[in-house]
């Protein structure tokens, strides 16, 4: 069975530009995990876009971390605006619903690693203006708002601060990626839904970067949702599309029907699990869910309407 898919986290952006990092790659056809051409076989289509720096970066040609995240947001810009007869970048949910309903796709901005912008929250509001509604706090290093996964390490004094001023907004927070101290310390001081768009079960496969079963209920006592990452590395030993599933059910067993969507990190990966190759076979992993015994609406909360649910309670 064919749903609609809301996907909560690609990489597309950094890899259109390719390993020069002048735009090597179309949006509309490429040879990478996403293209508007298999997208067009679904029946819906609304991705989140991550714009990714990291301190560490080392890039061609002497590119800044700053000059990586305007090539990438400005890359999606471009692609979207030339593609336009099939998506358009939008800013609130009720435009997304609009192109679904219509036929056209939705593309929204993120944030993966404030380091493009110095991790600046008094810079949000005009990223926000933009149309960027997500952001995460850091990426695999420690840094000036918080620690990562690897590193250890709780939310700092700016870290606050950047939440405050991302939630004053309506700039989603997105827990992928941190540690488990700044998670909880997110916890503590959130007054909106949290998301973590690229993160499955700890409990099902035991890596820093999925979250544990508490982190998981919380997650949900805010209303936000987990977004299931395709990456093998993160589901487990010979990862398959069952494997996959098996995230989910676990999910579902925590009283997780409408905190469970998709955030499958393609582009961003150099694998993902046996069967899947890219945004054209989520269609298949509709079906490996429905033959695990998820119904049908279960299914279509979590490839569509968990995600937008969460984007309808922010002030997007």
């Amino acid at each position: 069975m064919n749903f609609p898919v809301f996907d909560l986290h690609c990489d597309t952006a950094l890899a259109l530009l390719g390993k020069d990092l002048q735009q090597a790659g179309s949006m509309r056809k490429n040879e990478y995990h996403i293209d508007l051409e298999r997208a067009a076989q679904l029946p819906g289509y609304a991705q989140c876009f991550a714009c990714f720096t990291t301190p560490r970066d080392n890039r061609p040609g002497g590119t800044t971390v700053t000059q990586l995240f305007e090539r990438e947001m400005v890359s999606v810009l471009r692609e979207v605006e030339i593609n336009r007869d099939l998506i358009s970048l939008v800013y609130s949910a009720k435009e997304i619903e609009e192109n679904r309903k219509n036929g056209k796709m939705s593309a929204i901005l993120t944030i993966e690693g404030p380091a493009g912008f110095d991790f600046d929250p008094a810079l949000l509001e005009d990223l926000y203006k933009v149309g960027f509604r997500i952001t995460t706090l850091g990426w695999n290093e420690k840094n000036v708002l918080c620690g990562s996964h690897k590193t250890g390490g709780g939310l700092t004094d700016l870290g606050k601060e950047y939440v405050f001023e991302a939630q004053r907004l309506g700039m989603l927070i997105d827990v992928s990626h941190i540690s488990d101290e700044a998670f909880w310390d997110i916890m503590e001081i959130t007054n909106a839904p949290v998301i973590a768009s690229h993160s499955n079960s700890r409990a099902v496969y035991d890596v820093s970067r999925n979250l544990t079963d508490d982190m998981f209920k919380a997650i949900c006592q805010t209303g936000g949702v987990a977004g299931l990452n395709l990456y093998p590395g993160f589901l487990g030993e010979n990862a398959t599309l069952d494997t996959v599933c098996n995230h989910v059910i676990h999910w579902l067993e925590l009283d997780g029907e409408k905190h469970v969507a998709l955030g499958g990190d393609l582009d961003g990966v150099e694998a993902l699990p046996d069967g899947f190759a890219g945004v054209q076979d989520y269609p298949k992993l509709a079906e490996c869910l429905l033959a695990r015994g998820v119904s049908e609406q279960t299914v279509h909360d979590i490839f569509w309407n968990n995600a937008m649910g969460v984007i309808q309670k922010c002030s997007m």
